[in-house]
């Protein structure tokens, strides 16, 4: 493509670091601003009268519209698009009723595409620029996400599921085969443009030694690769891990046995977590995902958000679609404020935010191309409408400061706030315009 400089007015809201360690400080609102767009990164951002216009540049006035970067999804699965919102299971009998017999069907290339492309839709509609993505066992399931994700320019990340154990035996691999299947994926799709790889063992249960060793030399012979799992999500699920690996003094541990927690390693749900494994995520420099949704539709139980701030662990949000019953980053934003409700604390408009943006990038470690309107990052950011429903512009109305706006905004908004999704400066989806479908 052709450089092409941008120049686009409206409100701008942004974190420039952690509101939890650095307060009002780390949020910048800018009321009446411009943000300037050159080949699809940042070249300014700030108030009307401080961002001179190029005489080439395409002049957007959105007036009174609101621009965030693009949300960041830290933990979704794309086979389970169909199973979301099922009826009446927890976790392990959730995976044997729904997760299992939806992901056999994803050895099939044909089914893989076409819901690969009804999802990244979704996430766009939402305004999720950027995912840490499950794939099945089949390594057709990714090679759809990435085809798609390419096609449409996104910085994504996805895994094909290791898996040898305790599952249908359609669905269960080798350690040999985890290995020289995920190998030949990252071989052809990691670092490709905007993409990136993740080690995908599903959970401890479902991996023997042997294959997580595996995992481990995935890591180890691929920088930058990340680690993708889920951890400590249900009570019932910790009893097992401790009957499957009683060697460990804790969930954690199996993985630190093995070499799986470090830098780019996310743990999905991490609910059930003593302090001393808060503690060594940290000093790893690992991140959790935090899904509300899913922990409260799965009725999983509560993320402990202080005990993470404490040790400053590193956190995302994420939907968790399909235990989670949304694809919308605001829709999570609610659930999670009101799961710490649940525990007498009170999560502040500007540190949800925050995890849904700059925070969601530092999980995934992308936070030196995407999270913020920092001069020289990439370009992907939601164009939303505060006014999209009657009783948000109702509410909206009767504010004058913009950090209340922010949290009714939360509170309130869904994918129908969603009115326009960028990628790498051009518009991907605008809600009045179904040609971006």
């Amino acid at each position: 493509m052709s450089a092409s400089l941008s120049a686009i007015r409206a409100n701008l809201l942004h974190c420039l670091s952690d509101p939890d360690g650095d307060g009002m400080q780390a949020v910048q609102y800018i009321e009446n601003g411009t943000l300037l767009i050159e080949d699809g990164h940042i070249v300014a951002a700030g108030r009307n009268a401080d961002v001179p216009i190029p005489a080439n540049a395409t002049l957007i006035d959105l007036h009174d519209k609101l621009i965030v970067p693009g949300f960041i999804d830290t933990h979704i699965h794309y086979p389970q698009v169909d199973i979301i919102a099922s009826y009446g299971k927890q976790l392990l009998e959730w995976l044997e009723k729904y997760t299992f017999p939806a992901e056999t069907r994803f050895e099939d290339p044909a089914l893989a595409t076409e819901t690969a492309r009804f999802f990244i839709n979704e996430l766009l509609n939402n305004g999720t620029t950027t995912a840490l993505v499950f794939g099945t066992v089949h390594p057709e399931s990714v090679e759809a996400f990435f085809t798609e994700a390419q096609r449409r320019r996104l910085r994504m990340i996805c895994g094909k599921v290791m898996m040898d154990r305790h599952a249908p035996s359609e669905l269960l691999d080798t350690p040999a085969s985890s290995f020289l299947q995920s190998q030949a994926l990252i071989d052809r799709w990691h670092n490709k443009d905007r993409l990136g790889y993740a080690v995908t063992p599903r959970f401890a249960p479902t991996s023997t030694a042997e294959q997580l060793q595996m995992a481990r030399r995935l890591l180890d012979e691929n920088a930058g690769v990340h680690l993708h799992t889920h951890m400590a999500e249900n009570a019932d699920e910790c009893d097992w891990v401790r009957s499957l690996y009683p060697q460990s003094t804790d969930y954690l541990d199996v993985y630190e046995q093995f070499g799986l927690v470090r830098k780019r390693s996310v743990f999905a749900h991490s609910i059930h977590v003593s302090d001393s494994a808060w503690k060594r995520l940290a000093s790893a420099d690992a991140a959790v995902a935090h899904c509300p949704c899913s922990n409260l539709f799965i009725g999983s139980g509560l993320f402990d958000l202080r005990a993470a701030q404490k040790h400053q662990v590193k956190m995302g949000l994420g939907t968790d679609v399909g235990g989670g019953d949304s694809f919308s980053m605001l829709r999570v934003i609610n659930e999670a404020y009101k799961v710490q409700q649940l525990q007498h604390h009170t999560l502040t408009a500007e540190q949800a935010f925050y995890m849904a943006t700059l925070g969601g990038a530092r999980a995934i470690d992308l936070d030196a191309y995407i999270g913020n309107f920092e001069v020289g990052k990439e370009a992907d950011f939601v164009v939303l409408d505060e006014h999209a429903t009657p009783l948000l512009s109702r509410r909206i109305q009767q504010q004058h400061n913009w950090r209340d706006r922010l949290f009714s905004l939360l509170m309130l908004g869904d994918d129908r706030c969603i009115e326009q999704t960028w990628i790498m400066g051009q518009c991907a989806t605008n809600k009045s315009d179904t040609s971006y479908q």
